[in-house]
């Protein structure tokens, strides 16, 4: 029985792939079909190769991709699954997936990839270096979820002047594709964008549409011999099924943790109206005892309130 391919969207599977010194080649031609340079990138020095075993293991590392390009790049690519908590979803289906609690609280990826791009950006000087040393940084997310409020599944951002939109340097460039808003592909046409065939290699790598591609290009076909050579390595699979428990690890703390923290706040909004409750019904019976005439002593007596407090909220609410 024919043994069925490991998925490419798992970073484990996506690392040994893209990030491979063996196959440069793979990852060159996926950085030239997302950048789309006016001088092609011909060369990559591929950063952080190893992956320790230690590293699958941890639900909460980051097996990402960091390579130097032959243009002076500093590139980070990182691939983010879709989070499978449909009865958080169901709880509010009234939200956008972008903007649920839990995906917002762990998957904030404008703000993620601002923080690893500054930190890969500052880590290039030394003491002492100047800033002209530093190189155009870019970080690129593959979201296996639709995360921005456009249907556009390949998005580039850069620095611009807000009203003429003249950029300002694209020594910074923030990227997201996000593979469910790839339209379908078929298998008859000739697929010319090759983002879109990579993509599609990440999203079915199985499809016909894979097959027909793996004849005509060489880095597809490439990435394919390398996946399956992955799948068919009982030392690799071992180490795929570890880490993709791990990533279902993580998914369950996270949710467990954002449903004790909504029972929390629950239990929480619940105790606190009823202190304002206490509160208002104490206020009603000083106005209601003053109105009838009676002192602050002879309120302060009959509600067990003291008489500081009594004129307190007499001040407060009586003009």
């Amino acid at each position: 029985m024919q043994r069925r391919l490991l998925n490419p969207k798992i970073d484990f599977v996506f690392k040994k792939i893209f990030g491979s010194e063996e196959n440069p080649k793979i990852l060159i031609g996926f950085l030239n079909a997302v950048l789309k340079p006016i001088i092609p990138i011909v060369e990559v020095e591929i950063k952080n190769t190893d992956i320790e075993k230690v590293h699958v293991e941890d639900k909460f590392s980051r097996l990402d991709v960091k390579a130097k390009t032959s243009n002076q790049e500093i590139i980070n690519i990182e691939i983010q699954l879709k989070i499978p908590f449909s009865h958080l979803v169901n709880d509010i289906p009234s939200l956008p997936f972008q903007e649920h609690p839990l995906l917002k609280n762990e998957y904030n990826m404008i703000q993620r990839s601002l923080y690893y791009w500054s930190k890969l950006y500052e880590e290039q000087l030394g003491d002492g270096d100047r800033y002209d040393k530093l190189c155009r940084t870019v970080c690129i997310n593959i979201l296996d979820f639709k995360y921005l409020k456009n249907d556009r599944f390949h998005n580039g951002y850069r620095l611009k002047e807000i009203e003429t939109n003249e950029e300002l340097t694209d020594i910074e460039e923030i990227h997201f594709i996000e593979i469910p808003k790839l339209k379908k592909l078929n298998s008859e046409e000739e697929v010319v964008d090759m983002l879109e065939a990579w993509v599609e290699f990440l999203r079915d790598p199985e499809s016909e549409v894979v097959r027909k591609l793996e004849m005509s290009n060489s880095e597809i076909r490439e990435a394919k011999d390398k996946l399956y050579k992955l799948s068919m390595d009982e030392k690799e699979r071992e180490l795929y099924f570890l880490r993709e428990k791990s990533i279902k690890d993580e998914i369950s703390a996270l949710a467990n943790a954002e449903e004790k923290g909504i029972q929390i706040g629950i239990e929480q909004g619940i105790q606190q109206g009823i202190q304002q409750g206490i509160q208002r019904e104490k206020i009603e019976t000083v106005l209601r005892l003053k109105s009838l005439g009676l002192n602050i002593e002879q309120i302060a007596k009959g509600t067990c309130i003291t008489e500081t407090e009594v004129e307190k909220i007499i001040k407060e609410n009586i003009n």
